[in-house]
């Protein structure tokens, strides 16, 4: 079956506006050279100072075994959500799992950073209550999805804040201490942060409970970020490289930020160049910000302002709405994207919601033109990274276990992911996507139990590869 992503074009400015988006196999081959450099820089000490992809190590050796069990309390703060989570592991089938989402208030986003910690522990406590286990004590595993430089399993230090966080007094210091102090602070919980990890390595943790296979964890949602299992003799920043009895370790890759350094300016568009602009971290995960769902509308937002400004769009109808910045939803790209094609209900919809009244066939079929120009990107973006890491890793058969918005609700991505990473793998290799259920829960919770001398997990070493 082949797949086609390049509609005709109804508009030849149209067509110019997007062509800085349309990756050649060429290109995307470029981007698998250039970051299998960079992640060799991020694992070997010497040069991990300079590198762009930190490769930070996770301190995570062991992959589930299927024998974990227990009762372990999660946490997820992730960007654009966050969770309390109590997960029961009782046999080697489903956990059970409770859940509870908080209104994140946005003003905790930038203030300082104590209240953000007190915030959380006190939906901590509420939580705890509502499940009548404040009076146990319960190991927790913290899934924090922000850059960690991390020392121990449980030893966090912040090096940036991403995803339009800046709260004050947290970079540089360990997160673990400040959640930690947070809890000690009230005096009405019984609770051990005995694990921090990124959402990534959840995500690996909770597809390899019932994968065996999953090497990868991806996350393509509000921000983007991939770890793998390397060999731990690779990972030199890890004191133990050289010595530790278990042969593997997951690396927290970081890539968000690949590009950072100027290599990635060929893949960049203008429209890329202004969103950066207007960002908390300018110059700052470049990656990031051509793939993730934080962005991804405001680069469509951009372009439709571009063109409606040289009279190529919705020809003199105006929407004030369209003017103000971050106003086009990533999500409204996924929704255009979804219509049939000749159909439009849904790009209608997103019109109206825009405020336009009056525009033509031509009008929504150049705009989700715009959309497929910019999804498109990121999907041979994120193929390109998944493509570096299998082969780094050296493997034929590999599970890549994925969660985030943009991957879930997407029409397409699935399918342009697979297409395009058929095209950069050697012949031979065979890899499977799966999403991965609640990777910033359940996988917390799996780290904990490996954590935790209570669990009566049997410990086993991730298996060669």
């Amino acid at each position: 079956v082949r797949i086609s992503f390049q509609p005709t074009m109804p508009y030849r400015e149209v067509d110019e506006a997007i062509k800085g988006f349309l990756l050649s196999e060429e290109r995307m081959t470029e981007v698998v050279e250039r970051m299998a450099k960079e992640i060799k820089m991020g694992l070997a000490k010497d040069t991990h100072p300079r590198s762009v992809i930190k490769c930070f190590v996770s301190y995570v050796q062991d992959l589930p075994t299927g024998k974990e069990r227990g009762k372990y309390l999660a946490l997820d703060l992730g960007g654009s959500n966050f969770r309390v989570l109590l997960v029961t592991l009782s046999s080697d089938m489903e956990p059970e799992i409770v859940s509870q989402s908080y209104i994140f208030p946005n003003t905790l986003m930038t203030g300082p950073g104590y209240q953000l910690f007190d915030f959380i522990a006190d939906c901590l406590a509420k939580f705890c209550v509502e499940q009548s286990v404040q009076n146990e004590i319960l190991p927790l595993g913290f899934t924090f999805s922000f850059p960690l430089h991390q020392h121990g399993l449980a030893s966090g230090i912040l090096v940036a804040w991403t995803k339009g966080f800046s709260c004050e007094g947290v970079v540089g210091r360990n997160v673990v201490e400040l959640l930690q102090e947070a809890i000690e602070r009230r005096a009405d919980l019984k609770i051990n942060c005995v694990a921090i990890i990124n959402d990534t390595v959840g995500t690996l943790m909770s597809c390899a409970f019932h994968n065996r296979n999953c090497r990868i964890g991806l996350i393509v949602g509000t921000g983007t970020n991939a770890c793998y299992v390397e060999k731990t003799v690779n990972a030199e920043c890890y004191e133990y490289y050289q010595t530790s009895p278990k042969q593997s370790m997951i690396i927290n890759c970081e890539w968000g930020a690949f590009g950072d350094n100027g290599v990635l300016e060929f893949a960049r568009t203008e429209y890329d160049k202004i969103v950066d602009k207007f960002t908390p971290n300018p110059g700052r995960q470049t990656f990031e910000k051509c793939i993730s769902g934080m962005y991804m509308g405001e680069l469509v937002r951009l372009v439709m302002v571009d063109l409606m400004a040289k009279g190529v769009l919705f020809h003199g109808e105006s929407s004030q709405i369209i003017q103000n910045r971050w106003s086009f939803d990533s999500s409204y790209v996924s929704e255009i994207e979804s219509d049939p094609p000749g159909e439009f209900r849904c790009c209608n919809k997103v019109l109206h919601n825009l405020g336009f009244i009056g525009h033509s066939e031509e009008d929504k079929v150049a705009l989700r033109r715009i959309c497929e120009a910019v999804s498109s990107r990121s999907a041979k973006l994120c193929a390109c990274g998944l493509v570096t890491l299998i082969n780094k890793m050296n493997i034929n058969t590999v599970v890549v276990g994925i969660d985030g918005s943009v991957y879930r609700y997407h029409p397409k991505y699935h399918d342009m992911l697979v297409f395009h990473m058929r095209k950069l793998l050697k012949p031979g290799v065979k890899f499977e996507l799966v999403v991965s259920e609640d990777g910033s829960g359940k996988g917390a919770a799996l780290v904990a139990a490996a954590a935790s001398p209570r669990t009566t997990r049997t410990s086993t070493f991730i298996r060669n590869y």
